[in-house]
C-alpha cells in the first residue's frame, strides 16, 4: 500500500499556459495563414459530411450499441466498409469497444478494475510514474504534472500491470493506453487494453511486451520477407546496407503506430486495426515503404 501512494502523495503540478489546440487535443505547432473564410467554408462541408456519417452510424450500432452484433453479422461487408472508411470521432470510443471485445469483458467483470487499482501493488509502479510524462506530451489531457490526465494514465498501467503479472508493464504500453483515454474511461480502457493483449477476437499481442519481446521478433522476421517479396529492389538496398526491421519497425508493432505518425492517421489506423487485426500493421507498414520507397533507394 506505501508504494500505491507514490504518486498521490504528490500535489498536482502547475496548469501549463493555455495555447491553440487542434480538433484532437493536441497543441499546435504552427499558425495557419489560410484565411478564415476558406476555413469556415471547409468547416462546414467537413460538418455536414461528418454529421451524415454519424447518422448511418448510429442507425447501424443502435443505443449505446444495441444493435451492433445483429448488423455485424447480417451486414459484415458494409461494416467492413464504413470502418475503413474511418469511425465518426464522437462514436469512435463506443465502436472501438464494440469491435475490440471489451465492452463483453467490462460487462464479465464487474468491479474487477477497481479492486485492481485501490487494493492491489505492482512491482511496476516507480518505472510507470517515471514514463507517465513521455506519453503524449503535447496533448492538453496529458500535460499537467500529477494531473487527471496522467493520474488515469497511471492507473490504467498499473492495474494492467497487476492484472497480468507476467507481462508486467513495458515502456510503450503507455501510448496505448494513452490513445484509449482519450476516447473512453479508465475502466473501459483497461479492459480494451485486456481484449487487445489477451486475445478477445484477434491474436493476442501479449508477446509484443514479454521478457524478451517474443512477438516483435517474429514479426520483425515476417515483415523482413515481406519486404523483399513486394519491394524487391528496396529489400536489397537493406540487406546490403545492413538495415533490418528493428532498427525502424519495433514502435510501429509496439505501438501501433500511437508514437510517431500524425494522430489523425493513427486514429484511422487503429479503426482498421480494432476490427481486422494485426494485418494491418503489416499493411500499413509496406505501403509506408512504397510510399517513400524511390527516395529510400536514392539515400541508400
Amino acid at each position: 500500500m506505501e508504494r500505491r501512494r507514490a504518486i498521490d502523495d504528490y500535489e498536482p503540478g502547475p496548469v501549463p499556459p493555455q495555447r491553440p489546440v487542434d480538433r484532437f487535443g493536441f497543441i499546435k505547432q504552427d499558425v495557419s495563414n489560410t484565411p478564415d473564410g476558406l476555413v469556415k467554408s471547409r468547416l462546414a462541408v467537413e460538418y455536414e459530411r461528418e454529421a451524415r456519417r454519424v447518422r448511418k452510424w448510429r442507425k447501424m450500432i443502435g443505443v449505446g450499441g444495441s444493435d451492433w452484433k445483429h448488423y455485424a453479422r447480417r451486414k459484415p461487408h458494409v461494416v467492413k466498409r464504413r470502418i475503413r472508411k474511418g469511425i465518426p470521432d464522437c462514436l469512435r470510443g463506443l465502436v472501438w469497444q464494440l469491435i475490440s471485445g471489451s465492452r463483453d469483458l467490462l460487462l464479465m467483470n464487474p468491479g474487477v478494475y477497481e479492486q485492481l487499482v485501490i487494493y492491489e501493488t505492482s512491482a511496476s509502479e516507480l518505472d510507470i510514474i517515471r514514463d507517465i510524462s513521455r506519453t503524449f506530451p503535447s496533448h492538453v489531457f496529458f500535460q499537467q504534472r500529477h494531473g487527471p490526465g496522467q493520474r488515469s494514465l497511471y492507473n490504467v498501467l498499473k492495474a494492467y500491470s497487476v492484472f497480468d503479472r507476467d507481462v508486467g508493464y513495458v515502456q510503450g504500453m503507455g501510448f496505448l493506453a494513452g490513445l484509449l483515454l482519450l476516447y473512453m474511461s479508465e475502466e473501459d480502457a483497461f479492459w480494451l487494453l485486456v481484449a487487445l493483449l489477451k486475445g478477445a477476437v484477434h491474436a493476442p499481442m501479449e508477446g509484443l511486451y514479454q521478457v524478451g519481446l517474443p512477438l516483435v521478433q517474429q514479426y520483425l522476421f515476417q515483415f523482413e520477407q515481406l519486404v523483399r517479396e513486394h519491394l524487391p529492389k528496396l529489400g536489397e538496398h537493406f540487406s546490403q546496407e545492413m538495415i533490418n526491421p528493428s532498427m525502424y519497425a519495433s514502435q510501429w508493432f509496439i505501438t501501433v503506430f500511437s508514437y510517431s505518425f500524425p494522430f489523425p492517421l493513427a486514429l484511422r489506423i487503429w479503426d482498421v486495426f480494432l476490427y481486422e487485426g494485426v494485418k494491418i500493421v503489416f499493411k500499413v507498414g509496406l505501403a509506408l515503404l512504397k510510399y517513400c520507397h524511390d527516395d529510400l533507394v536514392i539515400i541508400l
